[in-house]
């Protein structure tokens, strides 16, 4: 099967795409067209469709999936799909969802075994208890085995958002034996709880887009708040040193509050400090890697998590 970043300019594209946005244009001779978003498992690209029909318009569906016929063309140095043909698929397609996003390439189930691990050798019997009634939410268990860490910056796929946290979870291991300062157990918690809030921040996992809550609270307090709740619901104090501080550390991940990133208090403790500094790298890292593999064979490629070009170095 072949997928849409493997096309190349000037070769016809036939089969099934997640449709990730989708606006309405006035072309200058009045007729209406569409700029839609097509997603598969590879990535995503823009296409355009010329004279659309009000039918047509009305059956393509942000987050539907559809049937195209298509060219690829390079349109200011991108790749762009230009639609001949597009209908809705209907069941007796049985296209695998699979097929269409994103997905981490480490298989759900052993990044759940080692986070299962990790909870399993918590020596904090609060922070133990937190996060494994987080952990046994049916809900939250089961947006954390899908949903992406974010809508484009990093681990924006398929069960991004666990990968992220195993990962952040080994890099702390590593680097706990370098800084006796740093409390273990509260930054193991941080490392897993420290995005929960992105779970109602984004609005689900096929094709994100972030909620109303999302957009007025924002994941880090929803995450605090998140705590609140189960510390309330087992009886564990708030005024709690180790709740105090986990909270502090998922308020502080993004830095210090005045070079605006979201922060609703700059860290104060070591703990909190190494915390941010390893988000950045796996965060950052991540996107790099997308970055340049999306680049192919292109010496440079310019990386929006940074705002600038990268360079290979090979």
């Amino acid at each position: 099967m072949k997928y849409l970043a493997e096309y190349l300019e000037g070769e016809r594209v036939v089969g099934f795409c997640l449709v990730k946005s989708k606006e309405a244009g006035v072309a200058s001779n009045q007729s209406e067209y569409l700029n839609l978003e097509l997603g598969d498992r590879s990535g995503s690209i823009m296409a355009k469709l010329w004279d659309v029909s009000p039918e047509i318009k009305d059956a393509i569906a942000v987050k539907g999936i559809v049937k195209i016929d298509a060219t690829v063309q390079s349109y200011r140095g991108k790749k762009q799909l230009v639609i001949q043909r597009i209908r809705p698929a209907s069941t007796s397609d049985e296209v695998e969802m699979e097929s269409l996003i994103p997905i981490s390439p480490v298989p759900v189930d052993e990044l759940w075994e080692k986070l299962q691990k990790t909870v399993d050798g918590l020596q904090s019997k609060i922070l133990q208890a937190i996060i494994r009634e987080a952990l046994a939410d049916e809900e939250i268990h089961g947006r954390l085995r899908q949903f992406p860490a974010g809508v484009r910056m990093h681990h924006n796929y398929y069960h991004g958002l666990l990968e992220h946290i195993v990962s952040l979870l080994t890099a702390a291991e590593r680097l706990l034996p370098l800084y006796p300062q740093v409390d273990r157990d509260v930054l193991y918690a941080t490392c897993i709880m420290h995005d929960i809030g992105k779970l109602y921040e984004l609005s689900d996992p096929i094709a994100p887009d972030y909620t109303t809550p999302g957009q007025l609270i924002g994941h880090l307090v929803m995450g605090v708040e998140i705590v609140s709740g189960i510390c309330r619901k087992l009886d564990i104090p708030l005024g709690d040193a180790e709740v105090l501080h986990l909270k502090h550390c998922i308020l502080s991940h993004h830095g210090e509050v005045e070079n605006g990133w979201g922060s609703a208090v700059s860290g104060k403790t070591p703990t909190a400090v190494l915390f941010h500094y390893l988000d950045q790298i796996d965060s950052k890292m991540n996107a790099l890697g997308q970055t340049l593999a999306d680049a192919g064979e292109e010496e440079w490629a310019y990386a929006g998590v940074l705002r600038r070009k990268v360079w290979r170095g090979y």
